[in-house]
Protein backbone atom coordinates (compact mmCIF):
# COMPACT_ATOMS: atom_id res chain seq x y z
CA UNK A 1 0.00 0.00 0.00
CA UNK A 2 2.96 2.06 0.69
CA UNK A 3 4.23 2.05 -2.96
CA UNK A 4 0.46 2.19 -4.51
CA UNK A 5 0.10 5.81 -2.28
CA UNK A 6 3.49 6.99 -3.43
CA UNK A 7 2.35 5.77 -7.06
CA UNK A 8 -0.71 7.84 -7.05
CA UNK A 9 0.77 10.43 -5.34
CA UNK A 10 2.02 11.69 -9.14
CA UNK A 11 -1.57 12.32 -10.26
CA UNK A 12 -1.95 15.34 -7.79
CA UNK A 13 0.59 17.39 -9.96
CA UNK A 14 -2.09 17.75 -12.15
CA UNK A 15 -5.33 18.51 -9.39
CA UNK A 16 -8.07 19.30 -12.47
CA UNK A 17 -7.25 16.66 -14.59
CA UNK A 18 -7.43 14.16 -11.80
CA UNK A 19 -10.60 15.99 -10.55
CA UNK A 20 -12.32 15.98 -14.13
CA UNK A 21 -11.10 12.00 -14.71
CA UNK A 22 -13.30 11.47 -10.98
CA UNK A 23 -16.10 13.73 -12.84
CA UNK A 24 -16.59 12.31 -15.76
CA UNK A 25 -16.52 8.58 -14.38
CA UNK A 26 -19.22 9.67 -11.69
CA UNK A 27 -21.30 10.74 -14.75
CA UNK A 28 -20.58 7.96 -17.14
CA UNK A 29 -21.52 5.50 -14.02
CA UNK A 30 -24.84 7.68 -13.33
CA UNK A 31 -25.95 6.82 -16.88
CA UNK A 32 -25.66 2.88 -16.52
CA UNK A 33 -28.62 3.08 -14.76
CA UNK A 34 -31.32 4.44 -17.34
CA UNK A 35 -31.37 1.10 -19.13
CA UNK A 36 -32.38 -0.84 -16.29
CA UNK A 37 -34.87 1.40 -15.45
CA UNK A 38 -36.00 1.33 -18.71
CA UNK A 39 -36.41 -1.93 -18.92
CA UNK A 40 -38.43 -2.29 -15.28
CA UNK A 41 -40.88 0.22 -16.76
CA UNK A 42 -41.46 -1.39 -19.88
CA UNK A 43 -41.78 -4.56 -18.25
CA UNK A 44 -44.31 -3.60 -15.30
CA UNK A 45 -46.16 -0.50 -16.78
CA UNK A 46 -45.84 -0.03 -20.92
CA UNK A 47 -46.62 -3.49 -21.91
CA UNK A 48 -49.07 -5.21 -19.14
CA UNK A 49 -50.66 -1.65 -19.24
CA UNK A 50 -51.06 -1.30 -23.58
CA UNK A 51 -49.13 2.19 -23.31
CA UNK A 52 -48.17 2.42 -26.56
CA UNK A 53 -47.66 5.88 -26.30
CA UNK A 54 -44.89 6.00 -23.93
CA UNK A 55 -42.85 3.58 -25.91
CA UNK A 56 -41.24 6.27 -28.32
CA UNK A 57 -40.30 8.87 -25.38
CA UNK A 58 -38.78 6.30 -23.34
CA UNK A 59 -36.70 4.35 -26.13
CA UNK A 60 -35.63 8.28 -27.15
CA UNK A 61 -34.60 8.83 -23.55
CA UNK A 62 -32.65 5.43 -23.78
CA UNK A 63 -30.84 6.22 -26.97
CA UNK A 64 -30.29 9.54 -25.66
CA UNK A 65 -28.29 8.26 -22.60
CA UNK A 66 -26.41 5.84 -24.69
CA UNK A 67 -25.27 8.94 -26.91
CA UNK A 68 -24.10 10.88 -24.08
CA UNK A 69 -22.30 8.00 -22.65
CA UNK A 70 -20.19 7.34 -25.97
CA UNK A 71 -19.49 11.41 -25.89
CA UNK A 72 -18.65 11.69 -22.40
CA UNK A 73 -16.45 8.53 -22.74
CA UNK A 74 -14.41 10.11 -25.66
CA UNK A 75 -13.79 13.12 -23.22
CA UNK A 76 -12.80 10.87 -20.94
CA UNK A 77 -10.42 8.54 -22.82
CA UNK A 78 -8.88 12.09 -24.44
CA UNK A 79 -8.07 13.87 -20.91
CA UNK A 80 -6.92 10.08 -19.37
CA UNK A 81 -4.15 9.98 -22.39
CA UNK A 82 -3.17 13.71 -22.17
CA UNK A 83 -2.77 13.06 -17.95
CA UNK A 84 -1.26 9.67 -18.94
CA UNK A 85 1.66 11.09 -20.91
CA UNK A 86 2.09 13.74 -18.46
CA UNK A 87 2.70 12.05 -15.66
CA UNK A 88 4.79 9.78 -17.84
CA UNK A 89 7.00 12.43 -18.71
CA UNK A 90 7.54 13.48 -14.92
CA UNK A 91 8.15 10.24 -13.70
CA UNK A 92 10.73 9.34 -16.72
CA UNK A 93 12.43 12.71 -16.24
CA UNK A 94 12.98 12.43 -12.70
CA UNK A 95 14.43 9.39 -12.80
CA UNK A 96 16.36 10.16 -15.34
CA UNK A 97 17.46 13.22 -13.50
CA UNK A 98 18.14 11.26 -10.21
CA UNK A 99 20.31 8.68 -12.06
CA UNK A 100 22.62 11.95 -13.53
CA UNK A 101 22.63 13.03 -9.79
CA UNK A 102 24.30 9.12 -8.93
CA UNK A 103 27.53 8.96 -7.56
CA UNK A 104 30.10 6.52 -10.01
CA UNK A 105 30.10 4.27 -7.61
CA UNK A 106 25.76 3.12 -8.01
CA UNK A 107 27.17 2.87 -11.64
CA UNK A 108 30.21 0.63 -10.73
CA UNK A 109 27.73 -1.98 -9.46
CA UNK A 110 24.31 -1.37 -11.93
CA UNK A 111 24.30 -3.36 -15.12
CA UNK A 112 23.86 -0.58 -17.76
CA UNK A 113 20.79 -2.65 -19.12
CA UNK A 114 18.78 -3.01 -16.36
CA UNK A 115 19.04 1.17 -15.94
CA UNK A 116 17.82 1.13 -19.45
CA UNK A 117 14.93 -1.41 -18.56
CA UNK A 118 13.79 0.69 -15.26
CA UNK A 119 13.74 3.86 -16.88
CA UNK A 120 11.95 2.97 -20.56
CA UNK A 121 9.82 -0.76 -18.96
CA UNK A 122 9.27 -0.08 -15.55
CA UNK A 123 8.18 3.81 -15.71
CA UNK A 124 5.38 2.94 -18.23
CA UNK A 125 4.60 -0.21 -15.76
CA UNK A 126 4.03 2.45 -12.80
CA UNK A 127 2.16 4.74 -14.89
CA UNK A 128 -0.57 2.28 -16.24
CA UNK A 129 -1.33 2.07 -12.66
CA UNK A 130 -1.82 5.42 -12.55
CA UNK A 131 -4.17 5.66 -15.69
CA UNK A 132 -6.03 2.44 -15.35
CA UNK A 133 -6.54 2.74 -11.31
CA UNK A 134 -8.29 6.26 -12.05
CA UNK A 135 -10.15 5.33 -15.25
CA UNK A 136 -10.76 1.46 -14.81
CA UNK A 137 -10.65 1.16 -10.67
CA UNK A 138 -12.01 4.15 -9.69
CA UNK A 139 -15.17 3.94 -12.08
CA UNK A 140 -15.30 0.40 -11.36
CA UNK A 141 -15.75 1.05 -8.04
CA UNK A 142 -18.22 3.90 -8.49
CA UNK A 143 -20.61 1.99 -10.88
CA UNK A 144 -20.40 -1.11 -8.37
CA UNK A 145 -21.55 1.38 -5.68
CA UNK A 146 -24.45 3.03 -7.97
CA UNK A 147 -25.72 -0.24 -9.46
CA UNK A 148 -25.37 -1.51 -5.43
CA UNK A 149 -27.42 1.10 -4.37
CA UNK A 150 -30.06 1.22 -6.96
CA UNK A 151 -30.56 -2.81 -6.75
CA UNK A 152 -31.35 -2.54 -2.83
CA UNK A 153 -34.13 -0.09 -3.95
CA UNK A 154 -35.43 -2.46 -6.19
CA UNK A 155 -35.62 -5.83 -3.59
CA UNK A 156 -32.61 -5.98 -0.64
CA UNK A 157 -33.10 -9.94 -0.93
CA UNK A 158 -32.08 -10.47 -4.97
CA UNK A 159 -29.58 -7.74 -4.38
CA UNK A 160 -27.62 -9.81 -1.04
CA UNK A 161 -27.83 -12.70 -3.25
CA UNK A 162 -26.15 -11.03 -6.16
CA UNK A 163 -23.21 -9.96 -4.25
CA UNK A 164 -23.40 -13.03 -2.13
CA UNK A 165 -20.03 -14.79 -4.03
CA UNK A 166 -17.80 -11.31 -3.52
CA UNK A 167 -16.33 -12.14 -0.60
CA UNK A 168 -15.08 -15.52 -1.36
CA UNK A 169 -13.56 -13.47 -4.63
CA UNK A 170 -12.19 -10.61 -2.58
CA UNK A 171 -10.39 -13.55 -0.66
CA UNK A 172 -8.90 -15.46 -3.62
CA UNK A 173 -7.74 -12.12 -4.99
CA UNK A 174 -6.06 -11.29 -2.16
CA UNK A 175 -4.30 -14.43 -1.61
CA UNK A 176 -3.70 -14.59 -5.17
CA UNK A 177 -1.81 -11.08 -5.22
CA UNK A 178 0.67 -11.82 -1.99
CA UNK A 179 1.48 -15.44 -3.89
CA UNK A 180 1.88 -13.67 -7.23
CA UNK A 181 4.06 -10.79 -7.16
CA UNK A 182 7.23 -12.25 -6.18
CA UNK A 183 6.90 -14.56 -9.88
CA UNK A 184 6.15 -10.83 -11.24
CA UNK A 185 9.32 -9.70 -9.73
CA UNK A 186 11.28 -12.87 -11.12
CA UNK A 187 9.77 -12.02 -14.69
CA UNK A 188 11.00 -8.01 -14.16
CA UNK A 189 14.28 -9.47 -12.89
CA UNK A 190 14.48 -12.10 -15.74
CA UNK A 191 13.77 -9.56 -18.58
CA UNK A 192 16.51 -6.74 -16.98
CA UNK A 193 19.00 -9.32 -16.82
CA UNK A 194 18.04 -10.37 -20.51
CA UNK A 195 18.61 -6.78 -21.28
CA UNK A 196 21.71 -6.38 -19.76
CA UNK A 197 23.19 -8.94 -21.84
CA UNK A 198 21.61 -7.37 -25.21
CA UNK A 199 23.48 -4.14 -24.75
CA UNK A 200 27.08 -5.77 -23.75
CA UNK A 201 26.88 -7.86 -26.84
CA UNK A 202 25.51 -4.81 -28.97
CA UNK A 203 28.21 -2.82 -27.78
CA UNK A 204 30.94 -5.36 -27.61
CA UNK A 205 29.94 -6.78 -31.21
CA UNK A 206 33.38 -5.86 -32.83
CA UNK A 207 35.07 -8.02 -30.03
CA UNK A 208 32.83 -11.15 -30.91
CA UNK A 209 33.10 -11.08 -33.88
CA UNK A 210 36.74 -10.69 -33.43
CA UNK A 211 37.07 -13.52 -31.70
CA UNK A 212 34.59 -15.93 -33.67
CA UNK A 213 32.30 -16.05 -30.08
CA UNK A 214 29.22 -15.70 -31.79
CA UNK A 215 27.88 -19.55 -30.97
CA UNK A 216 29.07 -18.47 -27.43
CA UNK A 217 26.92 -15.55 -26.94
CA UNK A 218 23.65 -16.65 -28.84
CA UNK A 219 24.02 -19.99 -26.23
CA UNK A 220 24.33 -17.50 -23.32
CA UNK A 221 21.31 -15.33 -25.06
CA UNK A 222 19.33 -18.41 -25.49
CA UNK A 223 19.93 -19.12 -21.53
CA UNK A 224 18.59 -15.85 -20.44
CA UNK A 225 16.13 -15.76 -22.62
CA UNK A 226 15.10 -19.27 -21.10
CA UNK A 227 15.11 -17.76 -17.70
CA UNK A 228 12.22 -14.78 -19.12
CA UNK A 229 10.28 -17.53 -20.38
CA UNK A 230 10.31 -19.65 -17.22
CA UNK A 231 9.46 -16.69 -15.47
CA UNK A 232 6.64 -15.29 -17.62
CA UNK A 233 5.19 -18.84 -17.56
CA UNK A 234 5.09 -18.75 -13.80
CA UNK A 235 3.14 -15.31 -13.47
CA UNK A 236 0.70 -16.87 -16.79
CA UNK A 237 0.19 -20.30 -14.66
CA UNK A 238 -0.72 -18.43 -11.55
CA UNK A 239 -3.49 -16.56 -14.13
CA UNK A 240 -4.19 -19.68 -15.15
CA UNK A 241 -5.62 -21.39 -12.19
CA UNK A 242 -7.22 -18.00 -10.01
CA UNK A 243 -9.55 -16.51 -12.70
CA UNK A 244 -11.70 -19.61 -13.62
CA UNK A 245 -12.35 -20.12 -10.42
CA UNK A 246 -12.96 -16.45 -9.42
CA UNK A 247 -15.32 -16.31 -12.53
CA UNK A 248 -17.21 -19.40 -11.74
CA UNK A 249 -17.89 -18.47 -8.07
CA UNK A 250 -19.05 -14.56 -8.92
CA UNK A 251 -21.47 -16.42 -11.96
CA UNK A 252 -22.37 -18.55 -9.85
CA UNK A 253 -24.51 -15.45 -7.73
CA UNK A 254 -26.69 -15.22 -10.78
CA UNK A 255 -27.70 -18.90 -10.39
CA UNK A 256 -28.91 -17.76 -7.07
CA UNK A 257 -30.78 -14.30 -8.16
CA UNK A 258 -32.91 -16.08 -11.06
CA UNK A 259 -33.99 -19.18 -8.12
CA UNK A 260 -35.06 -17.05 -5.76
CA UNK A 261 -36.21 -14.37 -8.01
CA UNK A 262 -38.64 -16.80 -9.51
CA UNK A 263 -39.83 -18.08 -5.95
CA UNK A 264 -40.59 -14.43 -4.90
CA UNK A 265 -42.38 -13.51 -7.88
CA UNK A 266 -44.71 -16.66 -7.75
CA UNK A 267 -45.11 -16.10 -4.24
CA UNK A 268 -45.76 -12.27 -5.32
CA UNK A 269 -43.08 -10.37 -3.43
CA UNK A 270 -41.40 -9.23 -6.53
CA UNK A 271 -42.32 -8.34 -9.73
CA UNK A 272 -41.54 -9.58 -13.14
CA UNK A 273 -40.21 -6.28 -13.87
CA UNK A 274 -37.87 -6.01 -10.53
CA UNK A 275 -36.35 -9.27 -12.58
CA UNK A 276 -35.93 -7.59 -15.60
CA UNK A 277 -33.80 -4.41 -13.77
CA UNK A 278 -31.84 -7.17 -11.26
CA UNK A 279 -30.50 -9.02 -14.57
CA UNK A 280 -29.99 -6.38 -16.81
CA UNK A 281 -28.04 -4.42 -13.63
CA UNK A 282 -26.32 -7.80 -13.08
CA UNK A 283 -24.13 -7.34 -16.12
CA UNK A 284 -22.94 -3.75 -14.63
CA UNK A 285 -22.88 -5.11 -11.25
CA UNK A 286 -20.46 -7.62 -11.99
CA UNK A 287 -18.43 -5.36 -15.00
CA UNK A 288 -16.05 -4.11 -12.48
CA UNK A 289 -15.61 -7.32 -10.36
CA UNK A 290 -15.06 -8.53 -13.86
CA UNK A 291 -12.13 -6.53 -14.17
CA UNK A 292 -10.23 -7.46 -11.36
CA UNK A 293 -8.60 -9.97 -13.06
CA UNK A 294 -6.55 -7.40 -15.60
CA UNK A 295 -6.71 -4.77 -12.84
CA UNK A 296 -5.05 -7.18 -10.09
CA UNK A 297 -2.10 -7.91 -12.83
CA UNK A 298 -1.47 -4.01 -13.91
CA UNK A 299 -1.39 -3.54 -10.00
CA UNK A 300 1.19 -6.50 -9.06
CA UNK A 301 3.05 -5.24 -12.48
CA UNK A 302 3.20 -2.01 -11.17
CA UNK A 303 3.92 -2.08 -7.53
CA UNK A 304 7.29 -4.62 -8.90
CA UNK A 305 8.11 -2.09 -11.72
CA UNK A 306 7.53 1.08 -8.88
CA UNK A 307 9.58 -0.43 -5.70
CA UNK A 308 12.22 -0.69 -9.14
CA UNK A 309 11.92 2.70 -9.71
CA UNK A 310 11.17 4.00 -6.44
CA UNK A 311 14.63 1.78 -5.16
CA UNK A 312 16.24 4.45 -7.56
CA UNK A 313 15.09 7.47 -6.56
CA UNK A 314 15.60 6.89 -2.86
CA UNK A 315 19.59 6.46 -3.54
CA UNK A 316 21.58 9.52 -1.78
CA UNK A 317 22.65 11.85 -4.11
CA UNK A 318 26.31 12.74 -5.32
CA UNK A 319 27.20 14.66 -1.86
CA UNK A 320 28.75 18.17 -2.86
CA UNK A 321 27.21 18.71 -6.59
CA UNK A 322 26.21 21.93 -6.60
CA UNK A 323 26.40 22.95 -2.81
CA UNK A 324 29.86 23.60 -1.41
CA UNK A 325 32.96 26.42 -1.50
CA UNK A 326 33.39 28.06 -4.93
CA UNK A 327 36.84 29.83 -5.17
CA UNK A 328 36.57 33.29 -6.69
CA UNK A 329 39.83 32.83 -8.55
CA UNK A 330 41.55 29.50 -9.33
CA UNK A 331 45.18 29.80 -10.03
CA UNK A 332 45.70 25.77 -10.51
CA UNK A 333 47.87 24.64 -7.70
CA UNK A 334 47.40 21.03 -6.95
CA UNK A 335 48.31 18.78 -4.08
CA UNK A 336 47.68 15.44 -3.13
CA UNK A 337 48.78 14.35 0.56
CA UNK A 338 48.84 11.01 1.31
CA UNK A 339 46.01 10.27 -0.44
CA UNK A 340 44.93 6.29 -0.11
CA UNK A 341 42.16 4.57 -2.38
CA UNK A 342 40.13 1.37 -3.04
CA UNK A 343 37.57 0.42 -5.85
CA UNK A 344 35.92 -2.15 -3.32
CA UNK A 345 38.96 -4.86 -2.89
CA UNK A 346 41.00 -5.47 -0.08
CA UNK A 347 44.65 -3.79 -1.99
CA UNK A 348 44.22 -0.47 -2.17
CA UNK A 349 44.69 0.94 -5.87
CA UNK A 350 46.35 4.17 -4.35
CA UNK A 351 48.11 4.20 -1.36
CA UNK A 352 50.03 7.45 0.54
CA UNK A 353 50.50 9.18 -2.57
CA UNK A 354 52.01 12.70 -2.55
CA UNK A 355 51.56 14.69 -5.93
CA UNK A 356 52.34 18.19 -5.89
CA UNK A 357 51.92 20.50 -9.27
CA UNK A 358 52.33 24.39 -9.53
CA UNK A 359 50.00 26.91 -11.34
CA UNK A 360 50.74 26.77 -14.94
CA UNK A 361 53.10 22.95 -14.41
CA UNK A 362 52.75 19.61 -16.74
CA UNK A 363 53.06 17.04 -14.56
CA UNK A 364 53.72 13.17 -16.18
CA UNK A 365 51.97 10.63 -14.54
CA UNK A 366 54.01 6.96 -15.60
CA UNK A 367 54.13 3.49 -13.99
CA UNK A 368 53.01 -0.29 -15.13
CA UNK A 369 49.75 -0.52 -15.76
CA UNK A 370 47.39 -1.07 -12.52
CA UNK A 371 49.68 1.68 -10.98
CA UNK A 372 46.48 4.15 -10.26
CA UNK A 373 47.75 6.83 -12.64
CA UNK A 374 43.82 7.26 -13.51
CA UNK A 375 42.83 6.30 -10.57
CA UNK A 376 44.59 9.81 -9.77
CA UNK A 377 42.51 11.59 -12.22
CA UNK A 378 39.53 10.38 -10.94
CA UNK A 379 40.42 11.52 -7.44
CA UNK A 380 41.21 15.18 -8.42
CA UNK A 381 37.44 15.20 -10.20
CA UNK A 382 36.21 14.05 -7.65
CA UNK A 383 34.59 10.90 -9.27
CA UNK A 384 35.44 9.11 -6.03
CA UNK A 385 36.70 10.31 -2.59
CA UNK A 386 39.56 9.41 -1.17
CA UNK A 387 39.48 6.42 1.37
CA UNK A 388 42.13 8.85 3.27
CA UNK A 389 44.74 11.91 3.47
CA UNK A 390 43.10 15.07 1.00
CA UNK A 391 43.66 17.14 -1.78
CA UNK A 392 44.51 20.69 -2.28
CA UNK A 393 43.59 23.02 -5.10
CA UNK A 394 44.85 26.45 -4.39
CA UNK A 395 45.71 25.34 -0.70
CA UNK A 396 41.75 23.99 0.34
CA UNK A 397 40.35 20.43 0.30
CA UNK A 398 38.44 19.63 -2.72
CA UNK A 399 36.54 17.53 -0.06
CA UNK A 400 34.74 20.83 0.70
CA UNK A 401 34.40 22.46 -3.04
CA UNK A 402 31.24 22.24 -5.47
CA UNK A 403 31.47 19.26 -7.66
CA UNK A 404 29.84 20.68 -10.37
CA UNK A 405 32.05 24.09 -10.11
CA UNK A 406 35.34 22.04 -9.92
CA UNK A 407 34.17 19.82 -13.12
CA UNK A 408 33.50 22.95 -15.15
CA UNK A 409 36.81 24.34 -14.27
CA UNK A 410 38.86 20.99 -15.26
CA UNK A 411 38.88 19.90 -19.18
CA UNK A 412 39.69 15.84 -19.07
CA UNK A 413 39.95 13.82 -21.95
CA UNK A 414 39.52 10.28 -20.68
CA UNK A 415 41.81 6.92 -22.43
CA UNK A 416 38.25 6.01 -24.25
CA UNK A 417 37.34 8.99 -26.66
CA UNK A 418 33.73 8.72 -26.26
CA UNK A 419 31.17 10.33 -28.69
CA UNK A 420 27.97 10.67 -28.46
CA UNK A 421 25.42 9.84 -31.36
CA UNK A 422 25.07 12.82 -32.49
CA UNK A 423 26.86 15.84 -34.95
CA UNK A 424 30.31 17.00 -34.35
CA UNK A 425 29.33 20.58 -33.33
CA UNK A 426 26.94 18.81 -30.71
CA UNK A 427 29.70 16.86 -29.43
CA UNK A 428 31.84 19.97 -29.22
CA UNK A 429 29.29 22.10 -27.53
CA UNK A 430 29.02 19.63 -24.89
CA UNK A 431 32.18 21.15 -23.07
CA UNK A 432 30.71 24.64 -24.27
CA UNK A 433 27.38 25.05 -24.87
CA UNK A 434 26.34 28.41 -27.14
CA UNK A 435 29.94 28.34 -28.85
CA UNK A 436 30.34 30.21 -31.76
CA UNK A 437 31.91 28.47 -34.81
CA UNK A 438 35.03 30.34 -34.73
CA UNK A 439 35.52 28.92 -31.04
CA UNK A 440 34.88 25.65 -32.55
CA UNK A 441 37.44 25.84 -35.47
CA UNK A 442 40.26 27.39 -33.63
CA UNK A 443 39.66 24.07 -30.54
CA UNK A 444 40.12 21.64 -33.89
CA UNK A 445 42.80 23.82 -35.14
CA UNK A 446 44.66 23.35 -31.92
CA UNK A 447 43.79 19.64 -32.13
CA UNK A 448 45.08 19.37 -35.36
CA UNK A 449 41.26 17.90 -35.95
CA UNK A 450 39.91 21.11 -38.54
CA UNK A 451 41.76 19.54 -41.83
CA UNK A 452 39.35 15.94 -41.33
CA UNK A 453 36.54 17.39 -40.29
CA UNK A 454 36.90 19.56 -43.32
CA UNK A 455 36.64 16.52 -44.89
CA UNK A 456 33.61 14.98 -43.56
CA UNK A 457 30.18 15.20 -45.60
CA UNK A 458 28.57 17.48 -43.56
CA UNK A 459 31.47 18.69 -41.51
CA UNK A 460 30.73 19.90 -38.16
CA UNK A 461 26.91 18.73 -38.85
CA UNK A 462 28.03 15.22 -39.69
CA UNK A 463 26.62 12.69 -37.13
CA UNK A 464 29.53 10.76 -35.41
CA UNK A 465 27.65 7.32 -34.89
CA UNK A 466 27.21 5.37 -32.28
CA UNK A 467 30.17 6.16 -29.49
CA UNK A 468 32.14 7.54 -32.31
CA UNK A 469 31.82 4.73 -34.95
CA UNK A 470 31.68 6.80 -38.05
CA UNK A 471 35.44 8.18 -37.13
CA UNK A 472 38.58 6.18 -36.78
CA UNK A 473 40.37 5.67 -33.41
CA UNK A 474 42.74 8.96 -33.91
CA UNK A 475 40.01 10.86 -35.56
CA UNK A 476 37.81 10.67 -32.04
CA UNK A 477 41.01 11.00 -29.90
CA UNK A 478 41.32 14.35 -31.59
CA UNK A 479 38.12 15.37 -31.29
CA UNK A 480 37.93 14.73 -27.64
CA UNK A 481 40.89 16.61 -27.31
CA UNK A 482 38.86 19.76 -29.20
CA UNK A 483 36.11 19.31 -26.98
CA UNK A 484 38.68 19.63 -23.93
CA UNK A 485 40.53 22.57 -25.52
CA UNK A 486 36.89 24.58 -26.29
CA UNK A 487 36.17 24.40 -22.79
CA UNK A 488 39.55 26.10 -21.80
CA UNK A 489 39.93 25.17 -18.44
CA UNK A 490 42.55 26.25 -15.87
CA UNK A 491 43.57 22.27 -15.44
CA UNK A 492 43.56 20.07 -18.04
CA UNK A 493 43.65 15.83 -17.88
CA UNK A 494 45.19 14.33 -20.30
CA UNK A 495 44.62 10.54 -19.81
CA UNK A 496 46.50 8.81 -22.73
CA UNK A 497 44.84 11.26 -24.82
CA UNK A 498 47.86 10.78 -27.48
CA UNK A 499 47.25 6.80 -27.85
CA UNK A 500 45.76 6.41 -30.89
CA UNK A 501 47.19 9.29 -33.04
CA UNK A 502 50.14 8.35 -35.58
CA UNK A 503 53.51 10.35 -34.81
CA UNK A 504 53.36 12.91 -36.87
CA UNK A 505 50.06 14.30 -35.14
CA UNK A 506 50.84 13.07 -32.16
CA UNK A 507 53.90 16.13 -32.86
CA UNK A 508 51.28 18.20 -34.26
CA UNK A 509 48.66 18.18 -31.19
CA UNK A 510 51.68 18.27 -28.54
CA UNK A 511 52.62 21.69 -30.31
CA UNK A 512 49.31 22.80 -29.51
CA UNK A 513 49.50 21.53 -25.92
CA UNK A 514 52.36 23.31 -25.42
CA UNK A 515 51.35 26.63 -26.36
CA UNK A 516 48.23 26.43 -24.07
CA UNK A 517 49.74 24.52 -21.09
CA UNK A 518 51.70 27.78 -20.08
CA UNK A 519 48.05 29.37 -18.78
CA UNK A 520 46.84 25.93 -17.23
CA UNK A 521 47.70 22.92 -14.95
CA UNK A 522 48.27 19.67 -16.57
CA UNK A 523 48.29 16.44 -15.31
CA UNK A 524 49.34 13.84 -18.12
CA UNK A 525 48.99 10.34 -18.24
CA UNK A 526 51.96 9.12 -20.88
CA UNK A 527 52.47 6.67 -23.36
CA UNK A 528 54.96 7.75 -25.41
CA UNK A 529 58.28 8.85 -24.06
CA UNK A 530 58.43 12.42 -25.85
CA UNK A 531 55.40 13.02 -24.15
CA UNK A 532 56.60 12.55 -20.82
CA UNK A 533 60.20 14.08 -21.48
CA UNK A 534 58.84 18.09 -21.94
CA UNK A 535 57.24 17.53 -18.44
CA UNK A 536 58.10 19.85 -15.81
CA UNK A 537 57.43 16.87 -13.48
CA UNK A 538 57.67 12.99 -13.05
CA UNK A 539 56.07 11.14 -11.05
CA UNK A 540 56.82 7.44 -11.33
CA UNK A 541 53.97 4.91 -10.15
CA UNK A 542 54.03 1.09 -9.25
CA UNK A 543 51.59 -1.01 -7.01
CA UNK A 544 49.95 2.38 -5.98
CA UNK A 545 52.52 4.05 -4.27
CA UNK A 546 55.24 6.84 -6.18
CA UNK A 547 58.08 5.10 -6.34
CA UNK A 548 60.12 8.24 -7.98
CA UNK A 549 59.43 11.81 -9.48
CA UNK A 550 61.48 14.19 -11.07
CA UNK A 551 62.49 15.10 -13.93
CA UNK A 552 62.89 12.82 -17.31
CA UNK A 553 66.85 13.50 -17.65
CA UNK A 554 67.20 13.25 -13.64
CA UNK A 555 65.48 9.96 -13.31
CA UNK A 556 67.59 8.52 -16.32
CA UNK A 557 70.29 9.03 -13.93
CA UNK A 558 68.88 7.33 -11.44
CA UNK A 559 68.38 4.04 -13.43
CA UNK A 560 65.42 3.27 -10.96
CA UNK A 561 62.10 2.11 -12.69
CA UNK A 562 61.64 5.25 -15.42
CA UNK A 563 64.53 4.56 -17.16
CA UNK A 564 63.98 0.68 -17.06
CA UNK A 565 60.70 1.87 -18.89
CA UNK A 566 62.07 4.21 -21.05
CA UNK A 567 64.93 1.34 -22.15
CA UNK A 568 61.85 -1.20 -22.76
CA UNK A 569 59.79 1.32 -25.21
CA UNK A 570 62.62 1.14 -27.83
CA UNK A 571 64.20 4.89 -28.17
CA UNK A 572 62.66 7.83 -27.99
CA UNK A 573 59.46 7.83 -29.63
CA UNK A 574 58.27 4.40 -28.50
CA UNK A 575 55.58 3.74 -25.73
CA UNK A 576 56.28 4.31 -22.19
CA UNK A 577 53.82 1.57 -20.41
CA UNK A 578 51.19 3.39 -18.88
Amino acid sequence: MATLRRIFGYTWRYPWRAVATLVLAAVCTLLVLVLPALSKEFTDEVIPKGQTERILPLALVGLGAIALRQVLFTLRTVSNNVFEQKVVHDLRTELYGKIQRLPLRWFDNQPTGDIMTRVASDVPAMERVIIEGLDQGLSGVLQFVVVFGYLLTQHAGLTLLTVAPLPVVALAVRIYQKRVEPRYKAASEAGSALNSLLHDNIAGIRQIKAYTVEPEELERFEGRSRDVQTAQLSVVKANAVIWPFVSLVAESGIVLTIAFAAWWICRGTATLGTLSAVLMSWGLLYDPVSRVNPLTQLFTAGIVAGKRVFAVLDQTDEANFAEGRRLEELRGAVRFEGVAFSYGGEVPTVAGVDVEAQPGQTIALVGPTGAGKSTLLNLLTRFYEPDSGRILLDGEPVSGMSKEWLRDRIGYVTQESFLFNASVRENLTVAKPGAEDEEIWAALESANAAEFVRRLPEGLETVTGERGTRLSGGERQRLSIARALLKNPPILLLDEATSAVDNETERLIQEALERLRADRTCFVIAHRLSTVEKADRIYVMERGRVVESGRHGELLADGGLYARLCAGGLKEEAAVSA
